[in-house]
């Protein structure tokens, strides 16, 4: 239920991954380019987008930020418009702050709330918005990039643990309240990689490359919640530990 019977045809999808300039995002972008779908990368940086638009040629590109309602709204509205047989919407955005708590109070709270608002309360709008309009198209998805920090939080990163574990939460929410639908519920679960999100933990990451291969792979052999050895192990000892219970609370929850 909870990590089977994902998205088997990876073709012929029309897909939207924000934060999809770099990083992550824009290494499983190529994968799905390559594999035949229409992919529209969504960014805050116009010109990083038209940068990777012009080095890789297929991408669609739209300038758009998951920070505010507002925002959120005008950039599903957009995508629908732009790209009617969008089916496939991947959550990546995200910011990651090192933190240190008694030092705080000297920050304001917008500080700590944009980071609430990209990696929590936007894939959660955005779920939300892009529902009505997934409900009507087959092969459809809806994809989070979590965190292995979502199951053991780095205490440098208060605020990214718990908006990556909150997520997760979310994520099987959203997937048993869409089982009786057409809607699967994808959740990428990356360990510590070598990215531009932060430069300290870049130094001990593993591989971009080497993690997206496996991942995707094992998306398109259908698992709906993949991770990554660190990562992995997260999710299999949660799974071990909670999906019994989890199963038992919401055993009629479709009656």
């Amino acid at each position: 239920m909870v990590s089977s019977n994902g998205i088997k045809d990876w073709s012929g999808n029309t897909i939207l991954i924000t934060g999809g300039g770099s990083g992550i995002g824009l290494a499983f972008a190529k994968r799905m380019l390559n594999d035949g779908n229409r992919v529209i990368l969504v960014g805050r940086r116009k010109q990083l987008l038209e940068h990777v638009k012009c080095e890789n040629k297929g991408f669609e590109i739209i300038v758009g930020d998951v920070a505010t309602e507002e925002s959120r709204i005008q950039l599903a509205k957009t995508v629908i418009e732009l790209y009617p047989d969008v089916n496939i919407i991947i959550n990546n955005a995200g910011i990651q702050r090192e933190i240190k708590m008694e030092k705080e109070s000297q920050s304001p709270w917008k500080t700590t709330q944009s980071e609430v608002d990209i990696n929590l309360c936007g894939p959660i709008h955005l779920s939300m918005l892009f529902m009505d309009h997934l409900m009507k198209k087959p092969n459809a998805a809806i994809g989070f990039v979590t965190s292995g920090l979502a199951f053991v939080p780095h205490v440098k990163f208060p605020i990214y643990a718990a908006t990556k574990s909150a997520l997760h939460s979310y994520c099987w929410s959203l997937r048993e309240q869409l089982k009786p639908f057409n809607i699967k519920v994808l959740e990428i679960v990356p360990p510590a990689i070598h990215t531009d999100l932060n430069p300290e933990l870049a130094k001990i990451g593993m591989d971009l490359q080497v993690f997206c291969d496996s991942v995707y792979e094992r998306l398109k052999n259908g698992e709906q919640e993949v991770g990554y050895g660190f990562s992995q192990n997260g999710i299999d000892s949660f799974k071990q530990s909670y999906l019994g219970p989890f199963q038992s609370l919401n055993k009629n929850v479709h009656d």
